[in-house]
């Protein structure tokens, strides 16, 4: 077989990149782990539905879930298919009516909607040997956190907004706010409020 199996190993901050969040994906039958470096909005859409967390009302990937499932389109799989220059390739292998048609996608929307669908999600061998980590044990790599099970993943643990806002786009503060509010974080909100204000003052 040319494509591994993989799961969703774990969900951290990005210890050099600010803002940022590393996806570890492993594989099922094996000994290599994945990392992906994904934005913060992708890596709570991410973690939230695997701690089944709901918002009060749909984020992104749950619309376009909705909306998918509302036509009848099955996505049948997620394929990892390319890595240049350090940037993953994606795709979404969805059918309909019989006819299969293939979606490219970030590899971050494309698991967070695997999760979201319960669909595979498969890494062909070229981007395995070219940015797959062998580990024989658990060396520089943590499983899920077990500390709290309630957030495995750590969405509550206090995140520094002074490192992050300001790596983020305007259209990602939106999410950023959106999401304060919904998770009813009015400091973050006020926090995000300002930097936008900033930005728009300049």
């Amino acid at each position: 077989m040319n494509k591994s199996l993989l799961a969703v190993y774990n969900i951290k901050p990005n210890g050099t990149t600010s803002g940022a969040y590393s996806l570890v994906l492993e594989e099922v039958q094996g000994k290599r782990k994945l990392p992906i470096i994904i934005g913060i909005y992708e890596a709570k859409a991410i973690a939230m539905k695997l701690e089944n967390m709901m918002p009060s009302r749909p984020l992104t990937h749950d619309l376009l879930q909705n909306v998918v499932g509302s036509f009848g389109i099955e996505v049948t799989e997620v394929v990892i298919h390319d890595f240049v220059e350090g940037v993953f390739f994606a795709r979404l292998n969805c059918v309909l009516d019989g006819n299969t048609q293939a979606i490219d996608a970030r590899p971050s929307d494309a698991v967070a909607l695997a999760v979201r669908f319960g669909c595979p999600i498969f890494c062909e061998q070229k981007v395995m040997e070219a940015a797959a980590v062998e580990t024989d044990g658990e060396e520089q790599m943590t499983p899920m956190p077990e500390e709290n099970p309630e957030d495995p993943f750590g969405l509550d643990d206090p995140v520094d907004p002074g490192e992050n806002l300001a790596t983020l786009s305007p259209e990602d503060l939106q999410r950023e706010l959106d999401l304060a509010i919904q998770k009813e974080d009015y400091e973050r909100a006020g926090l995000i409020r300002d930097e936008m204000d900033r930005r728009s003052n300049t």
